[in-house]
């Protein structure tokens, strides 16, 4: 399957931020959190990544189109949180239900690297969570490894 990106418009962004702050919460309360801690991490790390509320160059949100040109997602790479300018981060990747098992997210995934590289990227690293083992099959089967672990229990 083919995809491509396509940068969200300053008119998208707005509706873009609520979804992934919304998803991003909710992936926060299915670890545990509550739903209080959930929305303030999630809505500090976006305004933290967009204090101007307008993606950038090296901080870039795409939609996700599939071959017939339907939105299918949407893809947040940019420099990860280090000093270092080479290293970059895919901050959220998000294949909607209906398109994922298609070799979809594999593909907006080798887009992210080819960005990442083109703007001066030696590495691209990402988080997932323990949940979603989908997305972790698929990280690894791209030759991406696991550099740190977190662990919890609930007590």
């Amino acid at each position: 399957m083919t995809v491509q990106i396509i940068p969200l418009s300053a008119q998208q962004f707005p509706t873009w931020i609520e979804r992934s702050r919304h998803e991003y919460e909710s992936d926060l309360i299915t670890t545990g959190e509550s739903p209080q801690d959930a929305h303030r991490r999630a809505k500090g790390s976006l305004d933290a990544a967009f204090p101007e509320n307008v993606p950038t160059i090296d901080n870039a949100v795409f939609d996700v189109l599939d071959s017939t040109g339907s939105t299918i997602g949407y893809l947040w790479v940019g420099t990860d949180s280090s000093e270092d300018s080479h290293s970059w981060w895919v901050w959220d990747i998000v294949i909607d239900n209906e398109h994922r098992g298609k070799g979809l997210g594999r593909a907006t995934m080798k887009l992210a690297e080819d960005y990442a590289r083109s703007h001066g990227a030696h590495t691209l690293g990402l988080s997932v969570f323990g949940f979603n083992h989908g997305a972790r099959k698929l990280y690894e089967s791209m030759g991406y490894e696991t550099v740190t672990t977190k662990m919890k229990k609930q007590l």
